[in-house]
């Protein structure tokens, strides 16, 4: 072997003893993967959890820390949320920023460690409807369960007092019951435990208080560690800014008003583009939010539907148009909410309020487009604002220049009285000196068949009349 090669292979070995060396690595680094939980616990929280552990793999964090502040929410989201951290392969850390009360208890308790904040507490997880009021004794047994058998997930740990050696639970689950409740000797009134911060650490429910959970990090990591704090991405912003109730109804105005105003200008133009990008930025981010069903938006459609046909094929307002407001409004209302946590308002574990705020917002939104639209409809269409030409082609064709038109001869029908051979809701038809006419009514008024009517003006061919 040449003295080259020799080398070679000499500062090869070394290489690879440098990169297997504890030295060269970062695995002596304690990673600590951290984000909030500073809501009410519900569907979009177990996903948040879900979405987070799965990051937490990714990283390779050693240790996951959850800030926690809440008063709770619906037990079902709390015991996925709960089993999801139980089937972890890395520790679960829980900080109690103040407040860990109701379904927010149960998921502490699945933590393999709770730290809390001095001032805060942790318990209360009796199951209440959304008054406040106690559920039935049922319930209670269920979460009773459950949080007991949380606690004895955690197992059990040995306890040495002189020579006798005991097996005792890291967490007991008869104090983990009580945070549910338990019935007191005479069996008549619900005694339900909630812990401050030093009550929990002799309770065996705290490890430790912290004022800050960057003291929590200096106190409980061994240097060198790495905190990853979890930020919410420009997206999930994006998504919180357009499903604000408010941007919502914006966009909502945009729909009816791009509906609208096509209707009065038929063709694929402007207002169609403005109805669809509404559309899309109302319904989109509920879809990317898992919100949205794909039965919502088949009832908004067929709504639109609807009020078309009660405009174009059955003028007037009847059974067509009021099933396709209800629709419209059902659509987007629905779309607004998740259905699956409907079926906790006959329980009581979810109020109608639930409903009513998307609702409320629905109906506000096309009150104030369907004024917006005859408002600025009477001024771009028909008055004189100096906008009107920029969105109406209002140009004339003057007979003086060589044009004719169908409008122009029906001009010498204003002021002419004739009969109505259709009712007029509004539009229909009318009988003027022996000729049949179309004809729509001034105000949107109705008009019987056989009654007389007066021309009041002509515009787009089409006759307006007022009952004479």
């Amino acid at each position: 072997m040449t003295r080259k090669y020799s080398i070679f292979i000499h500062f090869a070995l070394l290489a690879l003893v440098w990169l297997s060396s504890p030295t060269a690595s970062a695995s002596d680094t304690t990673r600590l993967y951290q984000f909030s939980i500073r809501e009410e616990i519900m569907p979009s929280t177990a996903n948040l959890v879900r979405d987070r552990l799965a990051d937490a793999e990714a990283v390779g964090a050693d240790v996951v820390l959850i800030d926690m502040n809440t008063y709770g929410g619906l037990v079902d989201a709390a015991d996925s949320i709960r089993t999801m951290l139980l089937a972890h392969p890395k520790p679960v850390w829980v900080y109690v920023a103040n407040q860990a009360a109701s379904a927010g208890a149960l998921i502490a308790v699945s933590a393999d460690s709770i730290f809390m904040q001095p001032g805060g507490s942790i318990g209360a997880a009796s199951v209440v409807d959304q008054s406040g009021n106690l559920m039935p004794d049922k319930y209670q047994s269920f979460m009773r369960a459950m949080i007991r058998s949380t606690a004895e997930a955690h197992g059990k740990v040995t306890v040495v007092q002189g020579s006798d050696t005991t097996w005792v639970w890291h967490r007991d689950p008869a104090v983990a019951e009580s945070m549910v409740g338990t019935y007191g000797e005479s069996g008549d009134s619900l005694r339900v435990v909630t812990f401050t911060p030093e009550e929990a650490i002799e309770a065996g429910y705290c490890e430790g208080i912290y004022p800050t959970i960057e003291a929590l990090h200096e106190a409980t990591l061994t240097e060198p560690y790495d905190v990853v704090v979890y930020e919410p991405t420009l997206l999930d912003k994006l998504l919180g800014f357009l499903t604000n109730p408010a941007v919502q109804g914006i966009f909502i105005m945009l729909i009816f008003g791009g509906i609208y105003f096509e209707m009065q200008s038929p063709g694929l133009g402007l207002p169609s583009i403005v109805a669809v990008i509404g559309a899309a930025l109302y319904f989109a981010p509920l879809y990317l939010g898992g919100l949205l069903d794909y039965w919502e938006v088949v009832i908004f459609l067929v709504g639109v539907v609807l009020v078309l046909v009660e405009i174009f094929v059955t003028p007037g307002f009847g059974v067509p148009g009021i099933l396709g407001l209800i629709c419209v409004v059902g659509g987007l209302t629905f779309a607004a909410i998740d259905s699956d946590l409907l079926r906790y308002i006959p329980t009581g574990e979810l109020s109608l309020g639930y409903i009513v705020a998307p609702l409320s917002t629905t109906i506000v939104a096309v009150v104030l487009a369907t004024l917006l639209c005859l408002y600025f409809g009477s001024r771009w269409l028909e008055g004189s604002s100096p906008l009107r030409n920029k969105v109406v082609l209002s140009a004339e064709m003057d007979a003086a220049e060589g044009f004719a038109s169908h409008e122009q001869s029906l001009a010498a029908l204003v002021g002419a009285s004739g009969t109505a051979t259709t009712p007029l809701r509004p539009a229909g038809r009318v009988t003027i000196d022996g000729k049949g006419y179309a004809a729509t009514t001034i105000h949107g008024s109705f008009i019987a068949n056989g009654a007389a009517v007066k021309v009041v003006k002509v515009e787009t061919g089409t006759l307006y009349v007022t009952e004479a």
